[in-house]
């Protein structure tokens, strides 16, 4: 339902159209056609409503109504009459006059199409939810429902809300508002408007500064409640999934001191599954909304909602829901709630760790036959336990293979893949109920204020209503359950309200208790072997299925209650059974309730998460026992006595809970309806209101109040409304209630219609329209009366202007015939020639002239009247004038006198007063030091002045309270003195009607005699049955405390099982670790000592190859000699052989060729030197191929011998190195063996030990499993006898609740007259006794209460007396006779009847006590408040009266400096006489001698030149007055412009006070982030410690499992050690792969270092960062006390300026009153001086001040000067940080030598070395990524510190440029006083030239003559003007 309308500006809109009927809408109501015995309503079958019709005919059952022109037949029972058209849009649905469903719906219908949504139906509010804003939720709707009564304003929900609060507030009861509807009725709508409009008016005030209200807390739950408990449905958008009861708790005073709430059936099958057109919970969209920036970061979310399977089914965005904003609220609201930081992303943690889940459900596969579930991607299962704390390996085992307890031993079972993804459904639904629940539980933690006194509360529930679906399940049969107690309750309280004021009334009336109806439907959901129960039975069975379910409910319930019945397979074939409901028949689906019963949760699971680091998830699971290591053995019986495993336990037990609340509250009832299924605002379906109405009751309660008296009038309306009927009877009656009774008589109505009551007449359903039939058909007939008396006055009137006109007609006759008769006559010729000439016959003539000249005299008599006024006025000024002159000429000789003796005697004051002026400088320098004292201790009074006005304050709130309280017990008081008159004419009525029930009482008392005497009898035998029943208690109670101590053994020794089995359970786990390290070392031990030999071996064969290639490299020597010399042999040849070709071809050349025989012998040796040549070169090809090939051997050798020797050196430092790390693993194994075999020697020791204790506890156990045996034999026995006992018990009861049956119908009216007798006298005399003093009531309440007991107990002995009686008397019947039945019978009746009376008397006492009870600790109460607040006024007023002591001893010392100033003032005043009389006689003798040189003079002028003299003389003396009058207007301007200066610079000052104050809630703010990064860090550090650790424990596992893969590649080495070139192929790989991991490795550790350092550094940084931010601390607090202490001393200058004012001005006044002889001028120029005096004052404290602002200024700057200084040095840091790279790289270069050293070292190494620096590596890989990451981190902080920094560089530049606007302004006020200065310089020369000014007065004299002729030449003119007007 939406709220107010969000209006932008101006006053809260009018809400009146939209709560009041108007009155043009009750005329076209009732202009309505409408027929009061044919218009009826008929079904419409095509909407499921009704039309209205006209009857057409009746035949018999069957009627025809004209429905739109159409006949139609219908049945009698489905027509329903109309009501008057005055009934519609009625307020109270109870009060229309026909109460069919179709006048229900019309008034419904017709109020809500014209925007009146809220509408009464009795007891009920019904709201209709309008689809759009109307403005009736604004404040000022609350103010005018805000101390009204539900019956003095319209229909609306604040009226509810107020009717509770003031019901709570008169009653002191708590009250209850019920709110129920189907989805989207506006259930929760509403609920937050009734809180709303309790937070408003009754808001507490209390505030904590920096906490938010109690109000706000309050409203700030919706949002948090509304994002976790509300989702989208078919109908509506935020639909509440929950029902909750908000209690909202108030003080003795009504106003908020905190509240809770309490949820019921969260709806979680929603979170795993939504239909198409839903949405899960809005929390899931809102937190990927991106609302909060680092939440999915957290929360390891993606961007993308449709990565979540859980989440995604149905629709994923909302139209009208802004999932961002909801977010933002919801943080928000958080915070409100005061949710730590942690606390809230815990909550959004659990809430992401859902959708996980979802996601996980589907990574689950089949492997194997058995289709046994596994995981093989467990990317989410990972995020699933991170977000939930626990390990992730761990969790998918025990997801996919749960352990479980078979027998004693625990086994782990396969699950499918349903059954595991069903495992993680129920966990992420319990995840997400349990948060939930806990944070429900912290917002009533913040909600409820400790310090508050809660007295009563309110309780708002909001839960939905009754459910019909076509497809009903669990949760429905769940709601419509509690909707069937609501139902039942509103019953019982509706009737019980109309019965007590039908009795109230005096109505003859017999009680009828409606609840009953309800009853039989309760008791078939919660008698035992009922629906609940079986299926709590069938929950705990584990075999049992929906089948065998429905089946034992079909056998136990069909046919034994009325209630249960076969399906209706209509809606819903597979239907299983139905229950009929006061609303309508359901049938419900049962599939699946088992499940969701039980709820099954994976124990193991469970208990990983209650094991985990999230905080919440353990909190959310801490009352779940998880799955301990041994289950009692008692398991079964626990969980028989438990019922709260099951969803319908707790809820039966939170609904029973909820049902004892609300029957000790006041109850209120709202109903929502949804009016249509497509939100269209003003639309109705018919249907579905109506099924809203029979769902919610409505119906019910309108059926309820038909069978009463539903129409009631009071007698004033009743009388006003039908005396019409019966005029002449209501006259001649006496009161109202006689004249209601004359006009029914009148009508003649049965009594059974009707009653009379003492205030109200009540009538039966339909009456009220048959009596507004009666009352038309009477008007009808008074209107008949009224129209034939107006028709025959019309008629007469008609024949009056005939007659009229008759008699016209005559007399014009007659003047017709005497006209001819005179036309022949001559006398009247004559007459008719004379007639116009004669002046009476012109009269027209003159009236018409004479009309003009009033026309015109009218047009210019206003024109001339103001004329006339003018010239009065002038007349009036000038003789006014005229006699001011004459007066001031004959008094103006004294005053030209009086004028020359002022300005002698101001030419010498003047001199005077120069003298007084330096003097008054000196005194002022040194009341300037005497002010800087007063100052000093001003500072002093106005701190004691401080105080006292924040006493003041506390006095003045606690005077408000008082106040308040007083009006309060006025309004209490009013009250219960107008209850106390209703009560007395009460009580009068009551006494009249006591005398007549008098004489009934006395017959009673003598049968209940004759009664007493039966049960005299009845009481000896009944002894004789008490006598055996107490022996039979006393067994019982014997039995009981055997078992009892039997149990307490059983459970004594049971803790001890389990503590023994969990010791051994440890010792045996210990054991088994303790026994596979031993073998662990052992393997390790033989797999070193095989690698030993083998590396031995290997150095033997090593050593015997190198000895052979040692060999083998001398045989090469060798040969390499011998091919040495021979080739030095061939060479020497070769070179002999080309000497002798050289000599032989010279010698040929020499010899010449002279022959042939020569040229031949040249050719045969030329051809033998070719041969020679060619075999010579062959020979020398032979040779250095031979040699080359040689060498190529030789070098191959020599490379291969090379390469083997720094193998065989690499392989033998290797062993060497092995083999010492192997004896090394070997002594530690040693060492480990040794440690292991002393802790096995002490475990078998404690084993022993175990195992004897165990023997001991089992022998134990088995003897006490022998007495329970018995105890238990024992206990069925007695069981047996208790349930015999039972049984007879009932059957008594029974018989006695049919007796007192009987007896009701016979005694309820005595009973109640003598009841309500009693009562009226009781509590008239308690009001009259309340008047005359609250001890004498006190005490006769006691009595009272003491009295009331003893009846009381000798009431219920009678009455135990009674019952034992009653069970002799049953034994006696079924053993001894029949024959006395009907005696027995007849005295079980009157025993009866005096039980019952017995009982009735108990229960009025006891609410008498109870009341007496509440009224006397109310008044204790009250008592305690006023003695409280009399001591704190008293305590107050001491304090005060002490400071007021002070106060005074202060103002003392200040009056004795007021009276030294004083004395020094009359010491200077005396001075100044005596001066003053020189100056007069001086003056004396100068006018002396002037006047003896002006006797000439004045003897030669005429008296006339001697008056004009004086006149300007007079007005000069008055423009002197004049200018100095301006002088001082000036002065006073340029003094206020001062002021705004000086207040200026106040305010700048305070602009600069609160930049110090922003600066300093920045400096806080920067230190809460900083403690927040830190905090960060340090969680930081500690998960990448977890990390660490974790990584650490996989590097084991991974080293052993490399170290068993080394074993096998050992015994791979002995199967392949012949062959080897592939080891050397093999061993060259690995030199390559161990070159590129050391370069690897180089890399590696370069960047460890790197990361080391910076990790130091910054840690180093981060030290200093704590100590700035300390040290920065310190100075914000140095700065805020020196702000204060400056503050103080801005105040109390201030203060003492004022106080020194004040004084200063006094002793002016002072000075003025004694100085009247001075002028105008010198007070005048005494008060600027004063004012400059003040002024300077002032300038010397602004300079102070803005000294003190420099001050700050340059501590400011000192600050920025040390941050730029901190800068620097970070610059500086930042450099020497570079300077430690560039040594680093150096480093680096030498490392990288060393790198290629420890290649070598790391090829002796082997698998081992490399499996560890793997390890290595990926913890620096690990330990890298924290580091960059912590040094990201420390980079922002650092740029937002840089940010900071030039933030406080630009306030410093701000406080600079204030600083010199400052000292500008001081220069200007400077300027100022130097400029009032000279204007003193100049006022003074200005009286000064006063005296030459009195020359130019004869000028002036005669331009005043000029005026006078001008005037009088006026005046002549005006009076001759006037006398021609006259004339």
């Amino acid at each position: 339902m939406p709220g107010h309308i969000k209006k932008t500006t101006g006053p809260d809109p009018d809400p009146s159209p939209w709560l009041i009927v108007s009155p043009e809408l009750k005329e076209k109501n009732k202009a309505k056609p409408y027929d009061p015995k044919k218009s009826v309503w008929v079904p419409n079958k095509a909407d499921g409503g009704f039309v209205e019709g006209l009857i057409e005919s009746k035949d018999g059952a069957k009627i025809s109504v004209n429905v739109k022109g159409e006949v139609k037949v219908f049945k009698e029972d489905q027509v329903c009459q109309v009501n008057p058209p005055k009934f519609d849009c009625s307020d109270d649905m109870a009060n229309l006059t026909y109460l069919g469903d179709a006048c229900v719906l019309w008034n419904s219908v017709i109020r809500y199409v014209n925007e009146l949504i809220y509408t009464y139906s009795g007891l009920f509010c019904i709201a209709i939810n309008p689809y759009k804003r109307f403005p009736i939720y604004t404040y000022r709707t609350m103010e005018l429902y805000t101390g009204k009564r539900r019956n003095e304003c319209p229909p609306h929900i604040f009226a509810i809300a107020e009717g509770a609060y003031q019901g709570m507030m008169n009653s002191g009861c708590n009250q209850s508002i019920l709110i129920t509807g189907e989805s989207g009725a506006g259930k929760t709508e509403n609920t937050k408007k009734v809180i709303a409009y309790f937070a408003t008016i009754c808001s507490s005030g209390k505030k904590k500064e920096g906490e938010a209200s109690l109000e706000d807390k309050i409203v700030q739950t919706n949002p948090v409640l509304e994002a976790w408990g509300n989702a989208k449905t078919v109908r509506n958008d935020n639909s509440s999934r929950f029902g909750k009861f908000i209690r909202i708790h108030f003080n003795a005073s009504g106003k908020l001191s905190g509240a809770d709430m309490v949820v019921y059936l969260l709806e979680k099958s929603r979170l795993t599954y939504q239909q198409p057109l839903e949405r899960c919970y809005h929390a899931f969209y809102n937190i990927m909304s991106d609302a909060v920036p680092d939440l999915k970061e957290k929360c390891l979310l993606s961007d993308n909602i449709l990565d979540y399977w859980y989440v995604s089914q149905g629709k994923i965005s909302v139209p009208s829901i802004d999932d961002k904003e909801d977010m933002m609220f919801a943080d928000e609201a958080f915070d409100v709630l005061g949710f730590t930081e942690d606390e809230k992303y815990d909550v959004y943690k659990n809430t992401a760790c859902m959708m996980h889940m979802g996601n996980m459900t589907k990574d689950f596969v089949p492997v194997g036959k058995e289709e046994q579930a596994e995981i093989k991607d467990d990317t989410n299962a990972i995020k699933v336990a991170a977000l939930a704390g626990i390990d992730a390996e761990w969790m998918i085992n025990y997801f996919c293979k749960p352990k479980l307890k078979v027998g004693t031993e625990w086994v782990n079972k396969g699950s499918t893949c349903s059954a595991a993804a069903n495992s993680v459904a129920g966990i992420a639904r319990a995840i997400y109920e349990r948060s939930f629940r806990i944070v429900v539980e912290k917002c009533n933690e913040t909600l409820i204020d400790p310090t508050m006194k809660k007295v009563q509360y309110i309780g708002v529930l909001d839960i939905a209503g009754f459910e019909i679906f076509d497809y009903n399940g669990f949760e429905q049969i769940c709601i419509n359950y509690v909707n069937e107690k609501l139902q039942q309750f509103f019953n019982q309280h509706m009737f019980t309200l109309e019965q007590e004021e039908y009795v109230r009334e005096g109505l003859d009336w017999a009680n009828v208790d409606f609840g009953m109806d309800l009853q039989k439907c309760i008791d078939m959901f919660e008698k035992p072997m009922g629906l609940l129960a079986i299926f709590e039975e069938e929950s705990l069975f584990p075999k049992a299925t929906d089948q065998s379910f429905c089946e034992k409910l079909h056998s136990n319930l069909l046919g034994k209650w009325e209630n249960f019945a076969k399906p209706n397979p209509r809606p819903d074939p597979d239907a299983h059974f139905a229950v009929i409901h006061y609303a309508a028949v359901v049938s419900y689906n049962l599939t699946g309730w088992l499940e969701k019963n039980k709820d099954p949760l994976n124990d193991t699971i469970v208990e990983m998460i209650k094991n985990g680091s999230n905080s919440l998830m353990i909190q959310c699971f801490a009352d779940h026992p998880g799955q301990p290591l041994e289950t009692p053995k008692d398991d079964g019986g626990r969980k028989k006595k438990g019922g709260g495993k099951t969803v319908s336990s707790y809820f039966k037990g939170q609904l029973d809970d909820l049902m004892t609340t609300l029957y000790k509250t006041e109850p209120h009832f709202i109903r929502c309806v949804v009016p249509n299924t497509h939100k269209q605002p003003g639309g109705v379906e018919p249907g579905l209101v109506m099924h809203q109405y029979q769902c919610n009751g409505v119906l019910a309660g309108i059926a309820i109040c038909r069978k009463g008296f539903p129409n009631k009038m009071i007698y004033a309306e009743f009388k006003a409304r039908y005396n019409i009927l019966a005029a002449k009877a209501v006259a001649k009656c006496k009161n109202d209630k006689s004249a209601a009774g004359a006009v029914l008589d009148a009508i003649k109505l049965e009594k059974e219609k009707y009653r009379l009551g003492h205030t109200k007449v009540f009538f039966r359903a339909g009456i009220l329209g048959f009596m507004e039939e009666v009352r038309e058909d009477k008007i009808g007939e008074v209107l008949s009366w009224l129209q034939a008396g107006a028709r025959g006055k019309a008629s007469r009137m008609q024949f009056k202007k005939l007659q009229d006109q008759k008699l016209a007609l005559y007399c014009c006759q007659r003047t017709i015939r005497n006209y001819y008769i005179g036309k022949t006559w001559l006398w009247w010729q004559i007459w008719m020639l004379v007639k116009p000439h004669l002046k009476c016959m012109q009269f027209g003539k003159y009236k018409a002239e004479y009309e003009k000249k009033i026309a015109v005299a009218e047009a210019n008599i206003d024109k001339a009247i103001a004329e006339c006024d003018a010239v009065i006025k002038i007349h009036d000024r000038l003789e006014n004038e005229k006699q001011e002159l004459h007066l001031a000429l004959t008094s103006g000789g004294s005053a030209v006198q009086d004028i020359i003796d002022k300005t002698n005697r101001l030419e010498g004051m003047k001199n005077d007063l120069q003298k007084q002026v330096d003097e008054t400088k000196k005194r002022i320098a040194a009341e300037e030091d005497v002010i800087a004292g007063i100052q000093q201790a001003g500072n002093k009074v106005t701190a004691d002045a401080h105080r006292l006005r924040e006493e003041i304050k506390n006095l003045e709130n606690a005077a408000e309270k008082c106040e308040e309280d007083r009006i309060t017990k006025d309004n209490q008081i009013k009250t219960l003195k107008e209850e106390i008159s209703h009560q007395e004419e009460l009580i009068a009525k009551m006494q009249r009607e006591k005398k007549s029930v008098g004489d009934g009482r006395q017959k009673v008392e003598e049968d209940i005699q004759s009664m007493e005497d039966r049960c005299n009898h009845l009481a000896k035998v009944k002894g004789k049955l008490e006598q055996s029943l107490d022996e039979c208690e006393d067994a019982l109670e014997r039995e009981k405390k055997c078992r009892g101590d039997v149990e307490k053994m059983k459970r004594k020794i049971e803790g001890d099982l389990k503590l023994t089995q969990e010791a051994v359970s440890d010792l045996e786990r210990v054991k088994a670790e303790l026994s596979q390290t031993i073998q662990r070392k052992e393997k390790e031990l033989s797999s070193l000592s095989a690698k030993i030999e083998d590396e031995q071996t290997l150095g033997g064969k090593y050593s015997k190859q190198i000895k052979e290639l040692q060999s083998r490299i001398e045989e090469l020597d060798e040969e390499l000699a011998i091919e040495r010399q021979n080739r030095a042999k061939a060479e020497k040849n070769r070179s002999i052989l080309s000497r002798d070709i050289e000599d032989i071809g010279r010698r040929l050349e020499e010899a010449g060729c002279n022959t042939s025989t020569q040229i031949e012998l040249n050719k045969k040796r030329e051809s033998e030197l070719v041969k020679l040549k060619s075999d010579l070169e062959e020979a020398n090809i032979a040779h250095e191929g031979t040699l080359a090939a040689i060498r190529a051997k030789h070098n191959n050798t020599m490379s291969d011998m090379g390469e083997q020797i720094d193998s065989l050196n690499k392989m033998k430092a290797k062993s060497d190195k092995d083999k010492a790390g192997m004896e090394r693993d070997l002594q530690e194994a040693r060492a480990g063996l040794d440690e292991s075999m002393r802790d096995r020697a002490n475990i078998e020791k404690n084993c022993k030990m175990t195992q004897a204790l165990i023997v001991e506890s089992n022998t134990k156990l088995d003897e006490l499993a022998r007495a329970l045996n018995e105890a238990d034999s024992s206990n069925k026995k007695l069981s047996v006898e208790h349930q015999d006992l039972i049984r007879q018990i009932e059957e008594t009861e029974n018989a006695i609740a049919t007796l007192g049956k009987n007896k009701v119908s016979l005694t309820t009216q005595l009973e109640d007259t003598k009841r309500l007798a009693d009562a009226e006298g009781r509590d008239r005399a308690s009001l009259l006794t309340k008047f005359k003093g609250l001890s004498t009531e006190v005490e006769n309440l006691r009595m009272r209460i003491e009295e009331e007991a003893e009846r009381k107990n000798d009431v219920l002995r009678a009455l135990s007396k009674a019952q034992a009686e009653i069970q002799l008397w049953r034994s006696k019947f079924e053993t001894e006779a029949l024959g006395r039945i009907d005696e027995l019978e007849s005295s079980k009746a009157k025993l009866n009847v005096r039980v019952q009376e017995a009982e009735e008397t108990i229960d009025s006492l006891n609410t008498k006590v109870s009341a007496t009870e509440k009224t006397k600790h109310r008044i204790e109460a009250e008592l305690e408040e006023m003695q409280m607040e009399y001591e704190r006024t008293h305590a107050a007023a001491v304090i005060t009266e002490k400071r007021g002591r002070n106060f005074d001893k202060v103002v003392g010392e200040w009056k004795a400096k007021a009276d030294d100033l004083l004395a020094e003032l009359e010491a200077s005043r005396t001075e100044c006489r005596n001066y003053n009389s020189e100056v007069f006689r001086l003056k004396a003798a100068y006018e002396e001698t002037v006047e003896q040189l002006d006797v000439v003079r004045r003897e030669n002028k005429n008296l006339a030149d001697e008056i004009k003299d004086l006149l300007d003389q007079l007005g000069d003396g008055g423009r002197s007055i004049h200018d100095l009058d301006k002088q001082r207007r000036r002065l006073e301007v340029e003094k206020e412009e001062l002021q705004a200066a000086l207040e200026e610079a106040e305010s700048a000052l305070e602009q600069e006070e609160n930049k110090v104050l922003r600066a300093q809630l920045e400096l806080g703010q920067v230190k809460q982030e900083i403690d927040r990064r830190i905090q960060e860090k340090e969680e930081e550090f500690d998960n990448t410690r977890k990390n660490h650790a974790r990584a650490m424990d996989s590097m084991q596992a991974s080293l052993e499992s490399e170290q068993r893969a080394k074993a096998e590649a050992l015994r791979i080495k002995k199967k392949i050690e012949g062959d080897i070139n592939e080891l050397e192929i093999a061993l060259d790989h690995a030199n390559k792969a161990n070159n590129e991991a050391q370069k690897s490795i180089k890399r590696y550790q370069g960047q460890l270092r790197e990361s080391e350092c910076a990790y130091e550094e910054e840690s180093r940084m981060r030290a200093e960062m704590t100590e700035k931010a300390c040290l920065a601390d310190r100075r914000a607090n140095a700065l805020h006390g020196e702000m204060e202490e400056a503050r103080s001393l801005l105040d109390s200058a201030e203060r003492g300026k004022k106080q020194t004012e004040a004084e200063l001005a006094d002793a002016r006044n002072a000075v003025n009153e004694m100085n009247t002889i001075n002028s105008k001028a010198a007070s005048e120029k005494r008060r600027v001086e004063g004012i400059v005096h003040t002024m300077h004052a002032e300038i010397d404290d602004m300079l102070q001040q803005a000294k003190n602002s420099e001050e700050k200024s340059k501590k400011a700057m000192i600050d920025a000067a040390r941050l730029a200084d901190e800068l620097r040095a970070e610059q500086d840091h930042v450099n020497t940080q570079s300077k430690a790279k560039r040594a680093f790289e150096t480093q680096l270069v030498e490392l990288e030598n060393k790198l290629d050293e420890a290649n070598e070292n790391a090829m002796r190494g082997g698998r081992a070395a490399m499996a560890k620096l793997e390890t290595r590596i990926r913890e620096l890989e690990i330990e890298l990524g924290s580091v960059q990451s912590r040094t990201s981190d420390n980079a922002k902080g650092h740029q937002k510190c840089e940010r900071r920094v030039k933030e406080l560089s630009f306030q410093i530049d701000e406080d600079k440029k204030n600083q010199e606007r400052m000292s500008e302004l001081a220069t200007k006020l400077q300027q100022k006083i130097k400029t009032y200065k000279k204007q003193i310089e100049e006022a003074e020369e200005i009286a000064a030239l006063n005296l030459a000014k009195f020359r130019k007065a004869q000028q002036e004299l005669e331009e005043s003559e000029e005026r006078t002729r001008m005037a009088e030449g006026q005046l002549s003119s005006i009076r001759q003007t006037r006398a021609g007007s006259y004339f």
